[in-house]
């Protein structure tokens, strides 16, 4: 979707005809959910705040100037949104329920040293920290491209690029590709 379109569809919520919501969605559904589970982390929850996204999306339009690229902008905003959600939500695993569960609690730092047998994807991708894993999900599953992820994360492309390639060391020590 251009920028032009995006605005069109905009200018068509402000007259509040949902069909300008419905372009943004079909366009761009898949891109906001794999942000969101990149932070979120859990498929029900991804799912919650991307519909939370929309509705809120379809309530800001009358509001809302976008002087960047509108696909950054809703990055940016989905980001937001579901950092909220994760801080609202966060709660502490006790280390008993670990032992219930016959899983050993190890520390963040030894879990990429761990030899794992047959890891899921979601599993390998709980290893990483959450900005790894944030950048990862952007990088492959948004297909944005580092200069984009930077912008949206308002973090230099240093650091974004850094946190790519040590996500990636961790992957494929887990016997990732």
């Amino acid at each position: 979707m251009t920028q032009e379109q995006f605005a069109d569809c905009i200018t068509r919520i402000k007259a509040k005809d949902k069909s300008g919501l419905k372009e943004i969605y079909d366009e761009y559904l898949g891109y906001i959910y794999s942000i969101i589970y990149g932070i979120v982390n859990q498929k029900e929850n991804a799912e919650d705040v991307t519909q939370d996204f929309f509705v809120k999306l379809f309530s800001m339009a009358e509001t809302m100037e976008i002087r960047e690229s509108h696909k950054t902008f809703l990055a940016t905003v989905a980001r937001n949104m579901a950092i909220d959600f994760v801080r609202k939500n966060s709660r502490q695993v006790p280390v008993d329920d670990f032992i219930e569960e016959g899983i050993e609690p190890v520390a963040n730092d030894a879990v990429e040293d761990t030899v794992i047998g047959d890891m899921t994807v979601t599993e390998a991708l709980a290893s990483l920290s959450e900005n790894e894993r944030q950048v990862v999900s952007m990088k492959i599953l948004s297909d944005m491209t580092f200069n984009e992820i930077a912008e949206a994360l308002k973090t230099p492309m240093g650091t974004i690029t850094w946190r790519y390639r040590e996500a990636m060391k961790k992957l494929r020590r887990l016997g990732y590709e």
